[in-house]
């Protein structure tokens, strides 16, 4: 029976020459929804939501870019041989701490330009970055990667996923763990989180923020540590754990500082 699955095409369709992939699509759908969300979010705390706009018309590129480096670096003994695929994102190959990286350095700016508190738009678009990657990661699923060790289908059926998904995880005879959809969830847990977080009259400016920093990296940690396609640092320790650890101590001791010194005093919905 296995021997006659056959896997989803990651091409949507083509126009004239060109293949359009899911992963685009379904990346694409990711930005949108979130661009949408952010957007409503804005209107509903006065602010001006061309500032959102604008803001996403730098930053969206410059996180696809900073996603792409990013994987190419840590992958660079294999790009060096194949330059002609760097720009081939559409194959996979993004990583989200890039992205978030580029996202945050240009928001930075763009705010400082702007003169308008970082931290408070940040925590407007910060639920919106948690549903991006949710949805984002179904994307990985339809190019069958980040997934992590080999598995019985036995253990798929286990966790209750219909046929569509364990059979998308049977990758060249072999069953293997769906860690995109672990991630998946456990971001989509998160943007709930978030949205009922910010209905709370104690979150002050900042923390929302802060909060889904916290959140997407501890998910992360543990997850990665399921994956058989991490980058590396060394020969032992996975680049995203790494990271992921550094962006929940800097997290915690930005909360605590801006507590302490009253940065934060300002609540969420604040003008």
């Amino acid at each position: 029976m296995d021997s006659n699955i056959t896997p989803l095409d990651p091409i949507a369709f083509h126009l004239g020459g060109f293949s359009v992939h899911w992963y685009g699509i379904i990346i694409g759908c990711g930005i949108l929804l979130g661009l949408a969300l952010a957007m409503r979010e804005a209107g509903r705390l006065s602010v001006d939501q061309n500032i959102i706009a604008d803001l996403c018309i730098w930053a969206i590129p410059v996180s696809i870019i900073c996603a792409r480096i990013y994987y190419v670096l840590f992958e660079w003994k294999y790009y060096a041989q194949h330059t002609s695929e760097i720009i081939k994102i559409w194959n996979g190959g993004i990583a989200i701490h890039g992205a978030l990286i580029g996202a945050v350095a240009t928001a930075i700016l763009f705010t400082r330009a702007k003169g308008v508190s970082f931290w408070k738009i940040a925590d407007i678009v910060a639920p919106s970055l948690i549903l991006g990657q949710a949805i984002g990661r179904w994307g990985n699923f339809m190019n069958q990667e980040a997934h992590g060790r080999a598995v019985s289908r036995a253990f798929l059926e286990n966790l209750h996923l219909p046929d569509w998904i364990i059979n998308q995880m049977y990758i060249n005879g072999t069953y293997y763990q769906p860690t995109f959809l672990y991630e998946s969830l456990w971001d989509l847990a998160g943007f709930v989180f978030l949205l009922l977080l910010r209905r709370r009259a104690a979150m002050h400016r900042g923390e929302i923020f802060l909060t889904y920093l916290i959140w997407y990296s501890i998910g992360r940690f543990f997850i990665e540590g399921l994956r058989t396609d991490s980058l590396m640092l060394t020969a032992h320790i996975r680049m995203a754990q790494v990271v992921s650890f550094i962006l929940i101590v800097c997290a915690l001791i930005l909360w605590f500082y801006r507590r302490k010194t009253g940065l934060s005093a300002k609540r969420y919905d604040e003008q």
